[in-house]
């Protein structure tokens, strides 16, 4: 996420010794509407509850805006190494959580007052760059943690499911779950689309199903004896302690050793490695299953 950087400038020579500057209007109106006892619509601040209005209070009228209890133990027991990154996917596929949102003026006017009224406003959903330049959506399981990435993003709750649909619809392609925190966890695409269907997931490291496929497209290289599969570097994540926690990164998710018969050219390995590589992309199913991929050799 970039925000716009602003400057100012303090020189100014056409404006001599004594003489009154004269402000921009937009900056002159609010310096007007500043303190006065009702908002530009004319409506007395006193008496209002500025804290109402929030999402959770109106879909989740019980919600304390923490995290839910569920949750917790998972992230607890996943910290402890105690429980897989798939356990927590689980826990979360069934709670609240609150993705922060940011207000957008889109028009505004100038009243007779001199001062500012905004006439429409669009409301933005915060998305943030994941290190290998893909969407992710940040989201929160408890308020506090929202606010304190964000001080002027509004939390809005709604079920995981649901939020997962709309990252999808918006290609996100990662949910970020509390990122700033102690235990910062990503869920990959494959389990954002696994909770977007409401149906189990497996990691494709993990995946009896991706193993068998991959073996069924290196039967037809002659150069590939076998294969095999086992977690990415990129499923670990750091805990904010420093502990290395087994799942939770933004990937690779799968590494993939292809096991060459001996003997082979350079030119023979390297149109073995194209067509894995080929074959591998144009599997639909297994493109759905497998978030990232690093491809590694060996020997047999």
């Amino acid at each position: 996420m970039s925000m716009p950087n602003h400057s100012l400038n303090n020189s100014d020579s056409s404006h001599a010794a004594g003489k009154a500057r004269e402000l921009p209007a937009h900056i002159a109106a609010q310096l007007a509407s500043a303190g006065r006892a009702t908002d530009t619509a004319g409506q007395e601040w006193e008496g209002r509850n500025l804290g109402e209005g929030t999402s959770h209070t109106h879909q989740f009228p019980a919600d304390t805006g923490e995290t839910d209890s569920g949750v917790q133990s998972a992230f607890e027991k996943f910290e402890a190494g105690e429980a897989f990154e798939e356990e927590v996917v689980d826990a979360l596929r069934k709670v609240r959580v609150f993705a922060p949102v940011v207000a957008e003026v889109s028009h505004s006017v100038i009243t007779d007052e001199g001062l500012i009224a905004d006439k429409e406003a669009d409301m933005a959903l915060v998305s943030i760059q994941a290190p290998d330049g893909r969407k992710a959506l940040p989201l929160f399981t408890a308020v506090d943690d929202l606010t304190s990435w964000h001080s002027k993003a509004r939390p809005v709750a709604a079920h995981m499911r649901k939020t997962a649909l709309s990252a999808v619809e918006d290609d996100n392609q990662l949910l970020v779950i509390n990122p700033g925190s102690n235990l910062t966890f990503v869920v990959r695409r494959p389990a954002l689309w696994a909770i977007a269907k409401d149906i189990p997931w497996v990691p494709s490291y993990k995946n009896p199903w991706v193993l068998e496929e991959l073996r069924g497209l290196v039967a037809h290289i002659s150069a590939v004896r076998d294969v095999r599969i086992a977690a990415g570097q990129g499923v670990a994540s750091i805990s904010g302690s420093g502990k290395k926690l087994s799942g939770g990164g933004s990937g690779p998710e799968l590494n993939i050793t292809l096991v060459l018969v001996p003997g082979l050219t350079q030119e023979q390995l390297n149109f073995a490695v194209q067509d894995f590589q080929y074959r591998l992309a144009s599997h639909g199913g297994l493109s759905e299953a497998i978030d990232s991929v690093q491809l590694s050799l060996a020997a047999q």
